[in-house]
């Protein structure tokens, strides 16, 4: 997910495609665990997805906050 993409998100959908992205991490550890996973980077990029969209949720409550 690109950067552009997530400052077009609302603040809601932030948090439901943050509470997505981390069941899907879930899967993805778990599926690794059992058996190897074709692309084992996916985990990586998952993580760094979520960091994203933390790193928005965290801007916009500090600049509504500030407000």
């Amino acid at each position: 997910m690109k950067n552009s993409e997530i400052l077009e998100l609302t603040t809601e959908e932030l948090v439901a495609r943050v509470s997505e992205e981390k069941s899907n991490l879930t899967k993805l550890k778990f599926a690794h665990a059992v058996s190897a996973i074709e692309n084992p980077l996916r985990i990586n990029k998952v993580r760094k997805d979520i960091a994203r969209l933390n790193t928005e949720l965290t801007k916009r409550k500090a600049a509504s906050a500030s407000e």
